[in-house]
């Protein structure tokens, strides 16, 4: 337990100080403050969910010195929940098994995208609901934080910015209606790809107790389609409604997004050119951004189609030797 207790410490700390890079307002500090949940992973997965708990409760306690209560809440729900969380699934196994053989069953990681998602629609709708409790509160609020932000780069950028710096007011609109959809997806994509970056540093160390997941076979539960489906419908509803499952619809599609890649993945083995297919596929995502959104409905049309199954047939049965 004193082994747990140290770990859980020194993740904190390293989780802490990479959340609180953020004050420093350099371009840096973004990149860094991502990474924030990963040593919290680390000792979940390598040693127990309870030294990353310790960890995330150590790391806020710090914050909270530091800082003040409001970034305690940032980093618990955005950083300590999350890593602990997540870490605590991805160890979860349950025996099964018949006639005196058993085996483990271990949390599967379609499970796990799932819970990214939630996890970071969550922070992103609860930092709406402390910015404003009605949808004209939150607009307002959001639009002060955005003219303030402009008016500092101008005031940085001095008479040689651009106009965009000096005359804001045209693009706050559009913001405040894109920045929380945008921010729940980053929060997904943070939560998972910590996750699996967690996963290869203790695989790589071997402390991983648990097999390497099937990752491009992942499959999400049935319902995560209906609850994307009443996510958008729910969109079309006026005030804070409407804008709660934005966010909420954001994470889900970033989630399918992520199965449209583990489809790409599994169709395109046995091609001569797949290794040039799938380094231009993530070069579009990266630098385009919006290509992801193809790969979207590529994970959505997977529960329907079946495309992963299809391309097995049509490989059919590995040679014997």
């Amino acid at each position: 337990m004193m082994q747990f207790g140290l770990i859980g410490v020194g993740s904190g700390a390293a989780a802490a100080l990479l959340f609180a890079s953020l004050t420093s307002g350099t371009p840096l500090s973004v990149p860094l403050a991502y990474l924030a949940p990963l040593p919290l992973m680390i000792a979940a997965l390598g040693w127990s969910h309870w030294a990353a708990l310790i960890g995330a409760l150590a790391g806020g306690f710090a914050i909270w010195l530091l800082f003040g209560s409001l970034f305690f809440v940032a980093f618990f729900a955005g950083i300590g929940l999350p890593g602990w969380w997540l870490g605590y699934l991805a160890m979860l196994a349950r025996p099964v098994g018949q006639n005196g053989t058993a085996s483990l069953e271990w949390y599967p990681p379609g499970r796990l995208v799932v819970w990214a998602a939630g996890l970071g629609s969550a922070l992103i709708i609860l930092t709406v609901l402390v910015m404003g409790g009605d949808a004209i509160a939150f607009r307002d609020a959001m639009g002060a934080a955005l003219r303030e932000v402009f008016r500092i780069a101008a005031t940085e950028a001095g008479s040689s910015g651009p106009a965009a710096l000096r005359d804001p007011d045209r693009f706050i609109d559009v913001l405040v209606v894109v920045i929380p959809p945008a921010t729940a997806v980053m929060a997904t994509l943070t939560n998972a790809l910590n996750l699996w970056l967690a996963g290869r540093v203790v695989k790589f160390s071997g402390r991983l107790t648990r097999p390497w997941p099937d990752i491009p076979g992942m499959t999400f539960p049935p319902l995560t389609a209906a609850a994307l489906a009443l996510a958008i419908a729910l969109t079309f509803i006026d005030g804070m409604v409407g804008i709660l499952a934005g966010i909420a619809s954001a994470g889900l599609l970033m989630a399918y997004g992520l199965l449209g890649f583990a489809v790409i993945h599994v169709v395109t083995r046995g091609l001569s050119a797949r290794g040039f297919v799938l380094a231009g596929i993530y070069a579009a995502v990266l630098i385009f951004g919006w290509p992801v959104l193809i790969l979207c409905l590529v994970g959505l049309a997977e529960q329907i189609f079946n495309f992963r199954a299809r391309a097995a047939l049509r490989r059919g049965p590995p040679a014997s030797t």
